[in-house]
């Protein structure tokens, strides 16, 4: 470790000179000689280089998804060149070129954060065996050696031996305490914040053997930890442990506000988000906008919670918009349907219903209707009172019968209901 850390000691004096300068401010308030001001000035480092690094811990996030969708195209170029591994490489190559995506990118924040971590194992190493490295000179290393974190000197190691441990004026046992609690949490923050990569932020709907590598690394990263923790100083425990929670912090929050599309976290986030988005009839922020702009121009290609929430904000009256936005569906807009394609809808007016006529309305003629040629309805007039003139234009016997015979049943059925006394005619042909 102390080879590796040689190696950036070109880092060592930028390091030490941050180190230094929390220190001043931490020293005016808690005492420059105590744990808590140097304690607080390594968690301040580690805070400076994660706001640093978060562009490219974005970059990270968007290299894994990419690798993610890549896995399938990947699985069939293996299969398809499993005996040609040259052939394989370029055309894995060739895929990465053609998407844009960087395998390495993955690991950009780790390797980006290991020169500030092996410099800060370099001046804490300096600070165990009394030498000043960059900025530290003879007052802060005397003053480094005298801090204790919960009684376990900044510089002691959990294999430090009594002598060591002695000189710096603590005691074994709380060295090792101290060191197996801060062991302990260090690699319980790594599992946790592996295992709720895989749980929550993991695309389900896909098997691919990147999901395999991911949980067998839930396991690998925590042991790792464990086994070379106790070869590192209480201050190194204690970066490093920073560094696990802010970690665990920033990726609770990403799988919070922008998960992977298809994992479990997306499907609770579409939930609060349609939730939101009903009670107050919009999208509200760029981050919204942003996922339901990206589920809007995916069409037929949603995933069930994708096509859920479209379905959702239809029947709540809403629509969602190319830009993001979201209107309500009660005039003309463009409403997306399920599988992707866009309806317009328009307002209808509402159908009216005719005024009801009065039955004298209903009896009367229209003035250009034509006279019927023939009743078939018995009038209230006796057949024996027409007028002389017109007995000639009576029907055919043949034709009466048949008369009689559609219409009798009808007509003695309707004489049966009719009350006693008077009646009054039932528009009375003209003939």
């Amino acid at each position: 470790m102390d080879t590796i850390a040689s190696l950036f000691s070109f880092i060592t004096w930028p390091v030490s000179w941050v180190i230094v300068q929390f220190h001043t401010v931490y020293g005016a308030i808690f005492g420059p000689d105590t744990g808590w001001a140097w304690g607080l000035s390594i968690v301040s480092l580690v805070i400076l280089i994660r706001i640093c690094l978060i562009p490219l811990f974005v970059k990270q996030i968007k290299a894994t998804r990419g690798m993610q969708t890549l896995q399938p195209e990947m699985k069939k170029i293996q299969e398809r060149y499993k005996n040609d591994k040259q052939r394989q490489s370029e055309e894995m190559m060739k895929l990465y070129k053609e998407t844009g995506t960087n395998p390495l990118s993955s690991c950009l924040p780790i390797l980006a954060q290991s020169p500030f971590f092996f410099a800060l194992y370099h001046v804490l190493n300096g600070i165990a065996s009394g030498d000043t490295i960059g900025a530290v000179n003879q007052d802060l290393l005397e003053s480094a050696q005298k801090a204790h974190i919960f009684g376990a000197p900044l510089a002691s190691k959990f294999f430090s031996s009594e002598s060591d441990v002695t000189a710096l004026s603590a005691s074994l046992t709380d060295v090792r305490v101290v060191t197996a609690i801060m062991i302990v949490l260090m690699s319980a923050s790594q599992f946790f914040t592996q295992r709720q990569l895989m749980t929550k932020n993991v695309d389900t709907t896909v098997k691919t053997p990147f999901m395999q590598q991911q949980k067998m690394l839930m396991y690998v990263f925590p042991v790792m930890f464990a086994v070379f923790g106790v070869n590192f100083p209480v201050g190194v425990l204690v970066y490093w442990l920073t560094t696990n929670v802010w970690t665990m912090g920033q990726q609770m929050y990403v799988i919070r506000n922008n998960p992977t599309p298809g994992s479990k976290a997306q499907a609770a986030y579409l939930e609060r988000l349609h939730k939101s988005v009903t009670e107050h009839g919009k999208t509200r922020g760029r981050g919204q906008k942003a996922i339901v702009k990206a589920i809007v121009a995916k069409g037929r290609d949603r995933n069930d919670a994708e096509r859920k929430f479209i379905n959702g904000l239809n029947k709540a009256g809403m629509a969602a918009q190319a830009d993001g936005n979201v209107v309500k569906n009660d005039a003309a807009v463009a409403a997306q349907s399920a599988d992707g394609s866009t309806v317009t809808t328009t307002a209808q007016p509402k159908r009216q219903q005719p005024k009801r006529q009065s039955k004298s309305q209903r009896q009367a003629k229209p003035a250009g209707e034509a006279e019927p040629k023939m009743s078939l309805t018995k009038s209230d007039e006796p057949q024996d009172a027409e007028p002389a003139g017109k007995q000639g234009a009576k029907p055919a016997a043949g034709a009466k019968k048949q008369a009689q015979k559609s219409g009798g049943g009808g007509r003695s059925k309707a004489q049966s209901g009719q009350r006693k006394g008077p009646q009054r005619p039932k528009s009375p042909s003209k003939k």
